[in-house]
């Protein structure tokens, strides 16, 4: 086993971790915007790492790899985005501990504008 199967490796098995604590991290979340925020962040670094590991194993895949790569990391963060506006508009509940709901005063602002 040379020095680059290694480090993919580790890349590889470091991702995979990152996935872990993530399906954790949507357990323990309190509401459904926190589990979004986890979902996406710890996805996206998680895929990116197993992705970037892979490629250092198989260089022949390279391109194929960063294709998938960056078309996670240009969806996650839209559909993440998107589902939280879809819940927010629905009136999913936030948690108790939230404080500030700017969603919610720019929403209430924008129907204050409408009324004038």
């Amino acid at each position: 086993m040379n020095y680059f199967d290694l480090i993919g490796a580790l890349m590889v098995l470091l991702g995979a971790i990152v996935l872990l604590v993530a399906a954790i991290g949507l357990l323990r979340m309190p509401d459904s915007y926190n589990r979004i925020q986890v979902g996406t962040k710890a996805s996206t670094a998680g895929v990116a790492l197993v992705m970037l590991g892979l490629a250092v194993i198989i260089p022949e895949w390279f391109g194929k790899l960063f294709t998938i790569l960056l078309f996670v990391m240009l969806t996650n963060p839209v559909s993440s985005h998107v589902l939280m506006r879809a819940a927010h508009k629905a009136g999913q509940p936030l948690t108790d501990k939230t404080i500030i709901d700017k969603l919610k005063e720019d929403e209430d602002k924008n129907n204050s504008h409408d009324n004038i």
